[in-house]
């Protein structure tokens, strides 16, 4: 993980505590230390804060699992609780690889507890937990592999206790995958010093945004974070951007064409149009394939970052990307372990948004489009869980780590392994840009090619073609040819060095009179 993040540097973001006295109160009053250890400090803190404690070994972030929900499609009445702690990506893929789980004492840098490097780790032990690493904002509180760094001045970082800030929830989720920016694509550490076109909601006032700390949408309560992923199967609460914008904050009340943009919102969800792009601050990974694993090869650069390394494997990375457009209802199609492999010569798919053009409660959200390659076994068809933590990446010998890999998740190996192509979506939520930076009509219809409308159910462009669920086109709703020269003005503006609309006027005209 890579570490320079000032106050807390590794963690699992607890967003927040469950009241506010804690950030009101000077604890300088209270503690006095020394402490020679994170769990003296941790002690001291039960010692007002038990039912925090309580409250947090009840939540997935405390567990890595949690019930579905009826978030995974399929699993709507499971009563398996499912999390980071048993379930598969195309990243790191899983914390159970080796014998007693040894992946888990790297990855467990993300996990706000002290020494869950076994399999065996007991949940309910509240003096485990790491009250720093999601609350400290001075001492340049710091972990490795579990171990405290040596610069960490643990009375300093004991006494700064407050609410989490986005520095602490960033330094763990900038970092998912490994290394800032490379899972999620619209979180990294530029977020920290955003200005207004990065971020409208994180950036400071001083630089044009809101100042709003994470848990600002996140919502917290008895530590219970409210915000579901494509990439996860349990959630704490649901996070909508109409929470705040609606009412008398309901959003384009200013806009010429409010009501036709506002028509919009059945079909079209907020971000669609308000992230442009994505990894706009660092460039993000956008596939990963660990078949190369053990190979020479000399890649140049991709946006300043590495492309291979001997022991992972080859990195593919893009920044200012645009999104890929799919309809999402709130669930997922989501691989889980164990899952048989129907066709291994078909990209798998790991994580889909569900939802269709038919789909009443569905609308079109971007996502990032992540793909990989990774082992699946040759005989029993499911995807292998492998030790990658001082196993792999130390011997880079495939059949070992494979072996040790299936002793810590229960999936027999049968000795034999293949490399299949996977296929991820991941939501994208983060980096909203300004108003002034947010899609116009031009490009998406009159010839823009931002969406594929085929793709997503349609004929074709439904400005002019109609179809989908509102049969009539913009044109038969009333749409003028000046509201269409408004369309053009606003699209010539946006893209400053072009100098035509990519319909001209004059067609819109025409299909305008028909």
């Amino acid at each position: 993980m890579k570490k320079g993040l000032t106050g807390v540097i590794v963690g699992a973001a607890l967003l927040a505590i469950s009241g506010t006295g804690m950030a009101q109160v000077d604890h300088a009053d209270f503690i006095t230390g020394p402490f020679k250890s994170g769990t003296e400090v941790t002690k001291k803190c039960l010692e007002c804060h038990e039912k925090e404690a309580d409250d947090i070994i009840k939540t997935p972030h405390w567990l890595w699992k949690g019930p579905t929900k009826g978030h995974v499609r399929g699993y709507e009445h499971s009563n398996v609780e499912y999390g980071k702690t048993n379930m598969l990506n195309a990243f790191c893929v899983s914390v159970e690889g080796g014998p007693n789980q040894e992946a888990r004492g790297h990855c467990s840098e993300c996990h706000p507890s002290y020494v869950w490097n076994e399999k065996n780790f007991n949940f309910k032990d509240t003096t485990k937990i790491d009250c720093l690493i999601c609350h400290a904002q001075k001492g340049d509180y710091g972990r490795e592999d579990d171990v405290i760094s040596d610069f960490t001045d643990l009375k300093k970082a004991a006494v700064s206790v407050g609410l989490p800030t986005i520095r602490n929830c960033g330094a763990c989720h900038y970092s998912g995958g490994g290394d800032d920016g490379v899972k999620h694509g619209d979180l990294d550490s530029t977020l920290n010093t955003a200005d207004k076109s990065l971020d409208v909601h994180m950036a400071s006032k001083e630089k044009g945004g809101q100042g709003m700390t994470c848990q600002a949408c996140h919502t917290t309560k008895d530590h219970r974070i409210a915000g579901a992923s494509t990439m996860m199967a349990t959630y704490d609460g649901r996070v909508f951007c109409e929470n705040c914008h609606s009412g008398k904050n309901a959003p384009h009340q200013k806009s010429r064409n409010r009501a036709l943009i506002n028509n919009h919102l059945k079909t079209v969800a907020c971000q669609t149009c308000h992230i442009p792009y994505f990894a706009r601050g660092k460039a993000t990974r956008v596939g990963w394939d660990w078949s190369t694993v053990g190979d020479k090869l000399k890649l140049p650069p991709q946006e300043g970052r590495i492309a291979f390394d001997n022991a992972k494997g080859t990195w593919k990375w893009a920044k200012n990307v645009v999104p890929t457009y799919m309809w999402y209802d709130g669930t997922i199609d989501r691989y889980m372990k164990g899952d048989k492999i129907k066709d291994p010569s078909k990209p798998l798919i790991m994580m889909k948004p569900y939802g269709s053009i038919t789909e009443k409660n569905a609308k079109i959200y971007p996502f990032k489009y992540f793909t990989g390659k990774q082992p699946m076994d040759a005989q029993f068809k499911y995807l292998n869980v492998f030790q990658q933590y001082k196993g792999l990446w130390v011997t880079l010998n495939w059949q070992k780590s494979l072996e040790d890999g299936a002793k810590g998740s229960g999936l027999p190996y049968s000795g034999k392994y293949q490399f299949v192509s996977t296929v991820s979506y991941i939501g994208q939520d983060h980096m909203i840009a300004p108003k002034e930076e947010a899609l116009t009509c031009g490009d998406c219809h009159m010839g823009g090619n931002r969406l594929d409308w085929k793709a997503l159910g349609y004929k074709g462009d439904p400005m002019l073609m109609g179809g989908g669920r509102d049969k009539k086109s913009s044109i038969e709703h009333g749409l003028k040819p000046m509201d269409l020269n408004f369309i053009q003005e606003n699209w010539v503006q946006k893209h400053s060095g072009n100098t035509a609309c990519p319909t001209p006027v004059k067609k819109h005209s025409k299909v305008a009179a028909k």
